[in-house]
């Protein structure tokens, strides 16, 4: 199988998708923790910005601008990496936690952008998990709106031009 090759691999709004490896039970609260954790401690350490997330049992989804000369693949190894070693010593288990690839697509415009936001709060209503986007805890919903839950992963807050069609990039 060839490896993918990206258009771009910094200074650009990535919308991330990993997903749990073949075989692996669901993930759980401790575990969504774990993943939360690493994406604060990476975030620490590399400085990319992170605008939108929601982790979901069998996935998670993302909004990451990292900065040149980081990289998205950068970015998101390092993620899954120090992830799957917290949810392996959680399970006393071992072996890949994240599929070896990831989806990623730039996102190119403002409403691309806001659309996709939505998306990602979206996710746990489309898979059954609540009815509100609000009621599911782990997402960035409760930065946006201010919800009663505190934001277990604090966003980067960007502010862009009202026009729907500026470009990004």
């Amino acid at each position: 199988m060839s490896r993918l090759r990206r258009i771009a691999l910094s200074d650009r709004y990535f919308f991330v998708t990993s997903k749990l490896a073949r075989k692996r039970t669901f993930l759980s609260e401790p575990e969504f923790r774990h993943l939360c954790s690493a994406i604060a401690d990476v975030r620490e350490e590399q400085g990319f910005w992170l605008t939108a997330w929601i982790f979901l049992p069998d996935h998670w989804h993302a909004i990451v601008y990292p900065q040149h000369p980081l990289t998205i693949s950068n970015v998101l190894r390092t993620i899954k990496l120090r992830s799957t070693s917290a949810i392996n010593e959680r399970r006393s288990e071992s072996g890949p936690v994240w599929q070896g690839r990831f989806f990623d697509r730039i996102l190119r415009t403002v409403k691309e952008y806001w659309e996709t936001v939505d998306y990602i709060h979206m996710n746990p209503v489309r898979s059954g998990l609540v009815s509100r986007p609000e009621d599911w805890r782990w997402s960035s919903i409760h930065s946006y709106q201010k919800t009663t839950y505190e934001a277990a992963l604090p966003i980067d807050v960007v502010n862009f031009p009202s026009d729907p069609t500026f470009r990004l990039w």
